[in-house]
């Protein structure tokens, strides 16, 4: 047998990649923390090179541009939320489990304004990064359990839109105040209203006609193996057309 002799499977090509990827990260941990301390006017081409301890053309062979470290800085947001996110795995109940989860994703916009409009500026930056699906089926998890218990007064895709835009309004308007006029309640209010708007103040199942039925229903398909492919695929649609009649 033929041994294998291309360079790009070689060990030192193995460690060669894997410096590039520190380096890489290095300057991705550097633009971040020049972010947070002083501001997105600080993260130039030269702060960054001089904070990671490279040469500033380094940079441009990692990334196109200073969008895409901006990019690459967004993804590193995302990654250190999801490590911050806690799942309780015995709330208090869907609902307080809903609101804890707005009161931390609101928290760290807090905590990190400018990181938080590098990650937000921009409507699609880094949501396709791994951490961003990530926290997203976090997200849908909480969904998913109003919604088996009845609770869910709207479509799982618009909760999570509501849940998400909600959130962000929260962090933007906040930081847009003058300090002397960040009232706790404001914040208080939109988690309230966002938690009026997704969910029922008793689960709907309990109640007369079959939306909220149905909405408990369809969140409990995956876990059957009764039905086929098809079958459940025919319940979704009919289940679908119930529930967005209530």
């Amino acid at each position: 047998m033929a041994t294998r002799t291309n360079r790009d499977h070689s060990p030192d090509a193995a460690a060669e990649a894997g410096g590039r990827e520190l380096i890489r990260q290095r300057v991705i941990e550097a633009a971040a923390d020049l972010l947070a301390r002083e501001g997105s006017s600080a993260v130039t081409t030269r702060a960054v090179a001089a904070a990671a301890g490279v040469q500033p053309p380094a940079i441009y062979r990692f990334f196109a541009d200073m969008d895409g470290l901006l990019d690459a800085v967004a993804e590193h947001g995302y990654a250190t939320f999801l490590a911050a996110k806690r799942v309780d795995p015995h709330p208090d109940g869907p609902i307080e489990d809903l609101r804890a989860g707005w009161d931390l994703a609101v928290e760290f916009g807090l905590a990190n304004p400018a990181l938080y409009a590098i990650m937000y500026g921009e409507p699609r930056r880094g949501t396709n990064s791994a951490a961003f699906r990530a926290g997203m089926q976090i997200l849908l998890g909480r969904i998913r359990r109003l919604a088996a218990g009845g609770w869910l007064r709207v479509d799982e895709q618009l909760a999570a839109a509501l849940i998400h835009a909600t959130a962000r309004g929260a962090v933007l308007t906040w930081l847009s105040l003058p300090e002397d006029q960040r009232n706790p309640a404001l914040l208080t209010a939109m988690r309230e209203s966002m938690v009026t708007a997704v969910t029922t103040e008793k689960p709907a199942v309990r109640h007369a006609g079959p939306a909220g039925a149905a909405r408990a229903l369809r969140a409990a398909l995956p876990e059957q193996t009764t039905l086929s492919d098809a079958e459940q695929h025919l319940l979704t649609e009919w289940l679908d057309r119930l529930a967005s009649d209530g």
